[in-house]
């Protein structure tokens, strides 16, 4: 752990490819303090210093299994906690942490709707916040953002979402193509003259192979043209720059949030629309 100049004290939980990743990026922040790390039950990865597990030198920061978690809680008292461990284990974890006012940032895929709903309800009910950011790196949201936008131009245009990863990766589609899915539909909705989607009518073709870390392409296609959105991680170092930010964004907030509002796309969007017709106006 860090010196007292350090402002916000975080606990990982999960620490597979991508914890291992925001892990690392948390132990170069100056204003983060990595309390401690959460591996899976019985991994030969708990019960050592996590320099050990990331091939660095020690960094003091206890790996433990989930059993452990409320006494580590209460003896380090993290402020924040990122969860990227499997889906059934961060809902377990969210109601102690919830119960114990600590942030969650959840980038854990794979929850249905009855789960995504108790997520909302223990934010609510135990007055912490969730992030809940499945769609965790930054560029991604922004092709959503950019996706919204083109189907509420494009109205006529057919749809369709191809999502890349790594042959392990067992969710197909993902939660982010989904969303993505769901982005369609909504700039569809914008329209008067709506040309009624249903979010199923959308095809999402899934890719496995290699070691691709995330892609996802979003294929707008007309009669006579077609555009395509895409974006691409090079490495999980997104994912741990998205959580970073979802860190900084959590520490003195209630209530339950997605990446959007970690980003502040709506707002940002807002003030690009009254520039735009600010800029209008002058022209004319």
């Amino acid at each position: 752990m860090k010196g007292e100049l350090l402002m916000i004290k975080v606990c990982l939980l999960g620490l597979g490819r991508t914890g291992k990743e925001i892990a690392k990026v948390l132990l170069e922040e100056e204003d983060i303090d990595l309390t401690f790390v959460v591996c899976s039950k019985d991994s030969e990865k708990a019960n050592r210093d996590l320099g050990d597990v990331l091939n660095i030198s020690n960094t003091g920061v206890n790996v433990i299994e989930p059993d452990d978690l409320e006494g580590y809680i209460l003896k380090y008292k993290p402020q924040v906690a990122i969860d990227f461990s499997k889906s059934e284990a961060a809902i377990e974890n969210a109601k102690i942490l919830s119960k114990m006012k600590i942030k969650i940032i959840i980038g854990t895929t794979g929850f249905n709707e009855l789960q995504h709903k108790k997520l909302v309800n223990l934010a609510r009910e135990n007055k912490t916040a969730i992030v809940h950011a499945p769609n965790i790196t930054v560029g991604v949201n922004v092709l959503m953002t950019l996706t919204n936008i083109a189907a509420g131009i494009l109205q006529d245009y057919d749809s369709t979402i191809i999502e890349s990863h790594f042959k392990e990766k067992k969710e197909a589609p993902t939660s982010t193509a989904k969303k993505i899915a769901n982005e369609i539909v909504k700039g569809h909705a914008y329209e008067e003259k709506i040309n009624n989607i249903d979010i199923n009518s959308i095809p999402i073709l899934s890719v496995r192979a290699g070691g691709i870390v995330g892609r996802h392409k979003v294929i707008m296609a007309g009669e006579h043209d077609k555009i395509e959105i895409t974006h691409e991680s090079f490495s999980r170092k997104a994912f741990a720059l998205g959580a970073l930010r979802a860190v900084r964004f959590i520490v003195d907030k209630i209530g339950y949030y997605e990446m959007d509002d970690v980003l502040n796309l709506k707002e940002i969007m807002n003030k690009f629309s009254e520039r735009s017709i600010l800029v209008n106006q002058m022209e004319n």
